[in-house]
């Protein structure tokens, strides 16, 4: 039964991620039960899992929903989110392997070429490859803790880092900002790696309304 629960919590939390499952989507029970061929007692303990990690709320007549923040919640958890990346640099800039150094420079030369060759094209595709950027500094942070804190946090905010690379030049200036931010922790320069992670990670509030608006 707990493999089955792990299982079920792992297979949500990766549709969260791909995008299958966005804010304010219910996770309906029986559709578990029946592709997964199993009771509904693991479905209930996967969800309230994901309601205990905050990714999923319980409504009234509607049954489990991906959370979908307010406004309010939404610039709150940025906040933190913004927070926890601009640690993770700083922390990376210090901390920084031979081998993280190898894989943060592969991920930086992979947005920039996705950039320069395709331009606006596939934004969803482009966003798997931000993700990777933003993996390989919060592991070269070397903080198992900080990490699985970015993870939880980075998932309520997924779909509208998603949504954000639709917009015209996104593309370009996102990877321009990887680049800028892994120059400065292949220098070892934490303050500066956490100041431009920060402020890369962070939205404006007019930003925070229009993504809320174009996912509503």
């Amino acid at each position: 039964m707990a493999g089955q629960t792990e299982t079920l919590t792992n297979k949500i939390l990766s549709w969260i991620d791909t995008g299958r499952l966005n804010p304010g989507d219910v996770i309906d029970e029986s559709e578990l039960v029946a592709e997964f061929a199993v009771s509904r007692t693991p479905v209930r303990e996967a969800i309230l899992q994901l309601e205990a990690m905050g990714l999923v709320r319980r409504l009234p007549r509607k049954g489990a929903t991906v959370f979908r923040p307010s406004l309010e919640e939404f610039l709150a958890i940025l906040e933190v989110h913004a927070k926890l990346e601009g640690q993770a640099a700083g922390l990376a800039a210090r901390r920084l392997s031979v081998s993280w150094a190898t894989a943060l420079e592969a991920a930086v030369q992979a947005c920039e070429t996705f950039s320069a060759e395709q331009g606006d094209a596939n934004p969803d595709a482009y966003y798997q490859l931000n993700l990777r950027f933003h993996e390989c500094v919060a592991l070269a942070a070397g903080n198992p803790f900080l990490t699985e804190m970015i993870k939880t946090n980075a998932r309520k905010l997924l779909a509208y880092y998603r949504a954000r690379y639709r917009y015209a030049g996104a593309i370009a200036t996102s990877a321009a900002e990887h680049r800028a931010i892994a120059s400065l922790i292949f220098a070892r320069d934490a303050a500066g790696a956490e100041t431009l992670m920060h402020r890369h990670v962070q939205f404006d509030q007019i930003t925070a309304m229009d993504l809320l608006a174009a996912l509503s």
